[in-house]
């Protein structure tokens, strides 16, 4: 391979879509990159360029074989499809009014996430933060919008306080648009993001968790609620639970596409299958192990206010969210000696530094720590 290289990068210039060259000096490169057709220089991006186009884009090719790698890395689409299982729900989106003034997401962003199969949370993030941006900016056409733009819409966004997550979010789902949908990749690559954080998950005593379940209402809520624990399961996974994933001769539950589209088995308590049969015999579920009032999918607001109804009554003075349960069941299997990789399987984590984080907020393993003050 020719160590010379040449980087092609997507612009927008003058409300056309051009291809940047990028290369370090070099006279042979130099002379070749003179002969292409229209090429312009842009002070803003520091960079030559030429219409993106077909023919502009096979010269360049062309032209360069045997002279220079071309680096497209940042120029074409790579992304694959996730093949999730999961159906992508868009009622939501169609069955809401707003007001005439109101932009909503355009079409062509809702079928690419459609067709990427990307799942129903990302979607509903995906699309709730580009409208909040499209909506900021709702007299400029999307397409005339720059670097400049996006940076100070993002720096209101900190000075309002948002979190580091929402702000990242917001350009992952700004990026989506410019880059995936238009098809022009990385054309947003100097968009600076803030600084990952990184927060110790907050769990609960396992006193705390049996009183949450000890308070709720019904059979139905204390088995959503032990589940969760129990299991170590995300709110969308318990959700996505049918009858068929409750293997009681083996004593696990089966996770189907959990996050990153991927399965797994995780453990059955022997109390919540006893309490399990209780339910079924009382609400006689059909396709969900868990529906709601007219046999549909039982909702995620439904199952946090099960949480939250359940922590007041028990006194528990600080906000417990579903999340919180899984974070509990993952540390008291990590205090009662539970090889930290066998955790990891059952959270269903792909690496197990996201794992290791349950060794700073275990305490069994700091207990015998001697202070050096006694």
């Amino acid at each position: 391979m020719p160590e010379k290289s040449i980087t092609l990068k997507n612009l927008f210039i003058d409300q056309k879509k051009c291809v940047g060259l990028q290369f370090y000096p070099d006279k042979i490169i130099q002379a070749l990159v003179k002969e292409l057709p229209s090429l312009r220089y842009s002070e803003e991006f520091n960079m030559v360029y030429v219409p993106n186009n077909k023919e502009t884009l096979d010269l360049i090719f062309n032209k360069f074989r045997g002279v220079a790698w071309i680096n497209c890395n940042h120029f074409f689409v790579n992304r694959t499809i996730t093949g999730t299982n999961e159906a992508v729900d868009l009622k939501w989106f169609r069955s809401r009014t707003h007001s005439p003034t109101y932009r909503s997401c355009p079409e062509e962003y809702l079928q690419k996430l459609e067709l990427k199969r990307y799942s129903n949370n990302t979607v509903k993030t995906y699309v709730g933060c580009f409208e909040v941006f499209i909506n900021y900016y709702r007299s400029v056409e999307l397409m005339k919008l720059n670097e400049i733009d996006i940076r100070n819409y993002l720096q209101k966004l900190i000075q309002e306080g948002k979190s580091n997550s929402y702000v990242n979010q917001m350009i992952n789902a700004i990026k989506f648009y410019y880059e995936v949908v238009k098809g022009m990749p990385n054309r947003f690559y100097s968009i600076e993001r803030p600084r990952k954080e990184h927060k110790l998950p907050k769990v609960l005593s396992k006193e705390e968790i049996k009183a949450i379940i000890a308070n709720t209402n019904n059979i139905k809520h204390k088995c959503i609620v032990a589940l969760l624990y129990s299991g170590g399961l995300r709110r969308s996974e318990l959700l996505n639970l049918k009858l068929s994933d409750i293997d009681s001769k083996r004593m696990l539950i089966r996770v189907n596409a959990g996050k990153g589209n991927k399965d797994r088995f995780t453990l059955l308590s022997s109390e919540v299958l006893k309490d399990l049969r209780i339910y079924f015999k009382e609400y006689r579920p059909h396709k969900w192990l868990f529906e709601g009032q007219f046999g549909d999918q039982y909702s995620a607001g439904s199952v946090k206010e099960i949480i939250n109804a359940a922590s007041r009554k028990a006194r528990i003075h600080k906000a417990v969210s579903p999340h919180m349960l899984r974070h509990s069941f993952a540390t008291h299997l990590l205090e009662s000696g539970t090889d930290l990789r066998y955790i990891q399987t059952l959270l269903g984590h792909s690496s197990s530094k996201t794992t290791e984080i349950y060794t700073h907020v275990a305490v069994s393993a700091l207990g015998l720590i001697k202070n050096p003050l006694d």
